[in-house]
């Protein structure tokens, strides 16, 4: 505010000296003259086109045609200040004691153009130009003016354009914004209102200084403001300086983010539910001249969900923020969330003919900024599960967002790993978790709408998925990963009842422990080498599961032990159809592989303990318990060769 009311009263003061001085000669002379004065005290020049018209009394007024500011050498030929007409209304009786009350000025289209330079030097410094050429009697008026003490009651800007240029790099630019500055007692408060238009849409500004004289002078002084808008408002009650630089206390509420944000020029940025499309801030507030923030003490209601901490922004094109924040149970499970633990595009369980949602997702609010975020929260309600207690942090950095999680309590158990989702050249999402005590039940419920398994797992997982839609990343999934649990519970088929008769439908199978690698490719989950142990069974798996597809072609061959007088029984099971409602059946081809492989392995035990009983009998070799046959004989084979060789050269 400073530099514009420097400008003005420079312009106002040459104007009036002019006309006090030469009341009497006509506009075009009087133009000339404060032309003169203003080059005199600033070393630019100052073009006054059309009419100069004037009042006498009891209101001094002059009104101009077009004005025209010259710039500073090194800021180019674009003059610094432009404005179709100026009026100027001044008390005719507080001049005459020697004070100088502006009543009023009016500048109508003002084009202001601000411009600072390497050396930090503004275009809005002014310095001595060209010796004064107008007449002696107004020059000695002049200095007396500029000794008087100002008063400005009001100032008009109407349809004013403002910009600033750093280097030759511009900034910021303001355009349509009118002004109208109240100050009717020099050591008293002024108000200013204001209609700024940053994107089109108006922002209404209102301010009050108690100290305006104390800030114009480069002190910190007292401030309030508040701005309305499309969506919101913002208020700040503290102090600040010329400068810009501030502190404070600083409240924002916005009934519709999106809105407010496009008025203030992030247009097209969505913001999810549950992270603030009704919203409130509250803080203490410090801000530097370099576009630095501090909030402090600082609170943040993003709809249901509050979050407290500190943070530090650096305010650029993309703004940088570093955060550290607490919350309770955060709710981020949209506006279609379910109590069931579903939606987030999930078909429900058991509808075997839906599949995940292709609607598009907008991930634009990855670009909105560059973040380094701390969060500490007692719980997280996401689409498709729940969290406990977790210690994560998130950083995004151009449109690409890595989430580090310490500590995740989910499913009865925890997760610890990183996430990534990247917007950079199209959506994609990864990740590498480790997890530890999970509640597979409870997993595959919120997860695939299944329950077919009981009990709890250790595992690791590393996937990629690519796409703009739920169905499209589950469909590109590739990646691997590992599981491991101890005793545990199928659901679906009794595997006693189906090893004596072959209906293994319905029932339960308990089991000793389960074990399990497998790869993901092309959202298809493939396992070669499932083993589960139980008392007198054992199972092998092999086949795969459509994660995108939400099938699952899979066989399962459970292998009764002490079957078949001992020689162990084989019966696989294929489990084919989509996830809601599978097929059970025999699979007699792969039956007749397995009798085969059975009878092999048989063969083969028996030979082995011929030869066992053969050694033990006529070598007079003893096998051991685990000692394989072969190699014993092998190693006596050798101790025999051994002493017949030292026997031929005399050395037994």
């Amino acid at each position: 505010m400073r530099w514009l009311v420097r400008i003005l009263g420079v312009v106002i003061v040459a104007v009036i000296v002019a006309v006090v001085g030469l009341l009497m000669l006509p506009g075009e002379r009087i133009a000339r003259i404060a032309a003169d004065q203003v080059q005199a005290r600033t070393g630019r020049a100052l073009d006054i086109g059309g009419e100069v018209s004037v009042t006498l009394w009891p209101v001094l007024g002059v009104t101009t045609g077009p004005v025209r500011l010259a710039n500073a050498e090194w800021a180019g030929d674009q003059p610094m200040l432009v404005a179709q007409g100026l009026s100027i209304a001044v008390g005719a009786p507080e001049l005459l004691r020697g004070e100088i009350r502006v009543i009023g000025i009016t500048a109508d289209q003002p084009v202001l153009r601000l411009q600072s330079r390497a050396d930090g030097r503004g275009n809005w410094e002014f310095g001595a130009g060209a010796p004064d050429t107008g007449a002696s009697s107004a020059a000695g008026q002049s200095a007396a003016a500029a000794s008087a003490p100002v008063t400005l009651e009001r100032l008009e800007l109407s349809d004013a354009t403002v910009s600033y240029a750093d280097d030759g790099t511009e900034l910021a630019r303001l355009d349509k914004a009118d002004l109208t500055l109240r100050w009717p007692d020099r050591d008293g408060p002024a108000e200013i209102d204001a209609v700024l238009r940053p994107a089109g849409a108006p922002v209404t500004l209102t301010a009050r200084l108690p100290q305006p004289g104390a800030l114009m002078e480069g002190a910190v002084a007292p401030l309030t403001l508040r701005a309305e808008m499309a969506g919101g408002t913002v208020a700040f009650d503290g102090q600040a300086a010329i400068s810009g630089a501030a502190a404070g206390r600083l409240v924002v509420e916005t009934t519709d983010s999106a809105a407010m944000l496009a008025v203030l020029g992030q247009t097209g940025a969505s913001v999810p539910q549950g992270m603030g499309r009704v919203a409130a801030l509250s803080a203490d507030l410090t801000y530097t001249n370099d576009g630095r923030v501090s909030l402090r003490d600082l609170a943040v209601q993003l709809d249901a969900n509050r979050l407290t901490g500190a943070v530090d922004v650096v305010l650029r094109e993309v703004p940088q923020v570093t955060a550290q924040l607490q919350a309770g149970v955060l709710d981020l499970r949209g506006p279609a969330a379910s109590t069931t633990g579903g939606g987030g595009g999930a078909a429900a369980p058991g509808t075997a003919n839906e599949g995940w949602s292709r609607e598009a997702i907008d991930a634009s609010a990855l670009g909105v900024l560059d973040a380094d975020i701390s969060l500490t929260v007692q719980g997280m309600q996401l689409p498709d599960l729940t969290l406990g207690a977790t210690q994560a942090r998130l950083r995004l950095d151009r449109s690409r967002a890595v989430l580090d999680l310490a500590r995740v309590a989910v499913f009865d158990g925890t997760v610890s790993g990183q996430l990534v989702a990247n917007n950079r050249n199209g959506l994609s999402v990864g990740g590498k978790l480790a997890a530890d005590g999970i509640d597979i039940q409870q997993m595959q419920r919120d997860l695939m709408g299944l329950e077919r398994i009981q009990g709890r797992a250790v595992a690791d997982l590393e996937f990629l998925g690519v796409g703009n839609s739920v169905d499209a990343i589950m469909r590109s999934l590739s990646g691997k990963g590992g599981l491991r649990m101890g005793r545990g519970v199928i659901l679906g088929f009794d595997l006693d009842r189906l090893m004596q008769n072959g209906q293994g439908g319905g029932g339960t199978t308990v089991f000793d422990s389960l074990s399990a690698s497998y790869t993901l490719q092309n959202g298809d989950l493939i396992n070669r080498d499932l083993l589960v142990s139980l008392k007198n069974f054992r199972a092998d798996g092999d086949g795969r599961i459509g994660l995108g597809g939400r099938d699952i072609d899979y066989l399962f061959t459970p292998v009764a032990l002490r079957a078949n007088s001992g020689q162990g029984l084989a019966l696989p099971i294929r489990i084919k159809g989509p996830w809601g409602a599978p097929r059970i059946i025999p699979d007699f081809e792969a039956a007749a592989k397995a009798r085969a492989d059975v009878e092999l392995r048989a063969l083969e035990d028996r030979a082995k303990a011929q030869l066992q009983q053969k050694l033990e009998q006529e070598l007079d070799v003893k096998v051991q318990d685990g000692q394989d046959p072969e190699e014993v004989l092998k190693d006596r084979l050798e101790d025999e060769a051994k002493k017949g060789l030292l026997k031929l050269l005399g050395r037994d």
